[in-house]
């Protein structure tokens, strides 16, 4: 038997942590290193977007010809251009970008 009662939601803006036992310090550490990691992963999906965006003026592609080049749907194609980063993965942009002859390179700072 599959249990799909909803027994709570946590309301838009709280922390989810605090909801699942853990002390309001612990909670808000917690949240606080989620979003970094959210707003990274955006910061790069949105950098690879630019290149294949890039590339679709540089070779003044219309966006059903990009869509056969990177082999997704010519509405996808629009997401990547408006930077709709929540429909993508890193590796799916960076596949597209390989799909390009671009080559994509991972740097890591410390």
């Amino acid at each position: 038997m599959t249990d799909t009662e909803i027994r709570h939601i946590t309301p838009v803006g709280s922390n989810i942590f605090e909801d699942l036992g853990f002390e309001p310090a612990e909670a808000a550490q917690m949240k606080a290193q989620v979003q970094l990691e959210i707003d990274a992963a955006q910061s790069i999906k949105r950098q690879l977007m630019d290149e294949i965006a890039h590339w679709i003026e540089d070779n003044q592609l219309k966006q059903a010809e990009a869509a056969e080049v990177l082999n997704i749907s010519r509405p996808r194609v629009s997401d990547v251009v408006n930077h709709k980063t929540t429909k993508f993965t890193i590796d799916a942009l960076v596949a597209m970008l390989a799909r390009t002859g671009k080559r994509v390179q991972v740097q890591v700072y410390t």
